[in-house]
């Protein structure tokens, strides 16, 4: 066996860590640590350890024999399923390969599991309420507007090779009773880039730290274990079946990046400030729509001029709430706009009190090659980032944070302005144009016009990613192993 369970006293060979960790991100904490509070061995690994992958596939797939299905499920896939304390472990007792496993309502359906486990929008779909999200679903790949994705596994490990290894044989193990629907291959991008999305951006800086796992860093929102996973303390859904406890729902989004176009615009529109040449009002523009500089520095704390120091350390840049002395939260944009996607997608103290149930643990990962000379001079590239986000009620996590904060052209509250604009980056409006007040530090009423969509959606579905235990109990049907 390819990737053999620590949890059954295995030791896998040694081939280095399947985790990266980039300086700006927070560190993880040890399982001794999270062991205290937080059941790790039964909680599946990408939920809680997050963005700090090197390579992942996905494979999407259909059930075509639920009996033969929930029979291996138990027999052979639950003792492969990667746990959190797994990931915590020293990379020499991690395995080679990590696999995670998640279901859509029409997987659960197709199993013949009926019981309702208390997510609307799960038992949708995420097709049908596309229209909510802002999607455009005629952008959407066909996989997903089918209806036939039952699942997805999820492989993660830092070679390509030990991926395809470990995928094929789960396949083989699987291949009466799946059929592939859709395979996706991601990676964390090499070298000086790792961490960053394909924009240019270090990612994953912002994760609210989950209570018992580790401690906050200055500024990191601490939220309960049950905002992120099932029938834990904080979760607010009451009467869902026991064996959902340590489970989470997934919400995947598959989004394509217009990285030369994005630059383009960013350069036609330049800020346009005494000393400071167009590559930098380009620079700067940019910083202001994401809200943090590449390097990962909040532009809140250095708003002029990015601070490498200060973003390579977790202790720094993410102690900042927006607020400033002698400036009022209601009014000033020299810091950082309302707008900003940093702000729209966690408002800080522009929410008082902060609200922990909206949080979500993100796990997603860039796919696609580096932007090549031809693609930047053609304003035309396919990079990719599939968003992969965790949370214990899709409604309160993905979907409030899309429709109420990112899509919210009055969100934030409270401003002196009535309508501060759309994210810049996320915010959809079925495909129109979208405007943005406050990206011009010496003129925060100025609108800007973002005439097209600089991340577009071409799919997702919501899944659930049960507790391991569920996988040889409840789901496996009664089958022994």
């Amino acid at each position: 066996m390819s990737n053999p369970s620590t949890s059954f006293g295995q030791s896998p060979p040694h081939h280095g860590s399947l985790l990266i960790h980039p300086p700006a991100q927070a560190g993880l904490p040890s399982n001794a640590v999270a062991s205290k509070k937080i059941n790790t061995k039964d909680i599946q690994g990408d939920i809680l350890v997050g963005i700090k992958k090197a390579k992942e596939s996905f494979l999407f797939f259909q059930i075509t024999n639920s009996n033969s299905f929930r029979s291996k499920l138990g027999k052979q896939i639950y003792s492969r399923v990667t746990s959190v304390a797994q990931l915590l472990a020293d990379p020499s007792q991690q395995p080679t390969t990590a696999l995670n496993i998640a279901f859509s309502q029409a997987g659960l359906t197709a199993m013949g599991i009926f019981d309702p486990i208390g997510d609307s929008d799960f038992s949708g779909g995420q097709f049908g309420a596309a229209g909510t999200l802002g999607d455009n679903t005629t952008n959407w790949d066909p996989a997903f507007t089918s209806g036939q994705v039952h699942g997805v596994l999820m492989f993660i490990s830092n070679t390509t090779d030990n991926i395809n290894s470990e995928l094929n044989e789960v396949q083989s193990m699987l291949s009466d009773c799946i059929t592939p629907i859709y395979r996706l291959d991601a990676s964390a991008r090499p070298g000086a880039y790792q961490g960053h999305e394909h924009f240019g951006y270090m990612d994953g800086i912002g994760q609210p730290n989950v209570d018992g796992f580790g401690a906050a860093q200055p500024g990191q929102t601490t939220v309960p274990l049950g905002t992120i996973i099932t029938g834990e303390t904080g979760d607010n859904t009451f009467g869902r079946p026991s064996w959902t406890v340590g489970g989470s729902f997934l919400a995947f989004r598959k989004l394509q990046q217009l990285v030369p176009e994005f630059n383009k615009f960013l350069s036609d529109n330049a800020i346009s400030m005494p000393g400071m040449s167009q590559e930098q009002g380009a620079e700067l523009l940019g910083a202001r729509m994401i809200g943090r500089w590449k390097s990962g520095a909040p532009i809140d704390l250095t708003p002029l001029a990015d601070d490498p120091v200060l973003a390579a350390d977790p202790t720094r840049n993410n102690n900042f709430d927006f607020t400033h002395p002698g400036f009022d939260l209601t009014s000033d944009q020299s810091h950082c706009p309302f707008t900003a996607h940093i702000r729209k997608t966690n408002p800080r103290a522009d929410i008082n009190p902060q609200n922990i149930i909206n949080h979500i643990v993100r796990a997603g990962i860039p796919y696609g090659d580096e932007v090549t000379a031809d693609e930047a001079d053609s304003n035309k590239t396919n990079a990719l980032l599939f968003k992969v986000s965790y949370q214990s009620s899709i409604a309160n996590g993905f979907v409030f944070q899309q429709q109420n904060w990112a899509n919210n052209v009055a969100f934030p509250p409270g401003k002196n302005v009535s309508q501060p604009g759309f994210d810049p980056i996320v915010g959809e409006n079925g495909g129109q144009s979208r405007v943005v007040t406050g990206l011009y530090p010496d003129n925060a009423s100025q609108s800007l016009t973002m005439p097209m969509d600089f991340v577009i959606s071409r799919g997702g579905e919501y899944f659930f990613s049960p507790p391991i235990s569920a996988l040889k109990g409840r789901l496996s049907g009664g089958f022994s192993f």
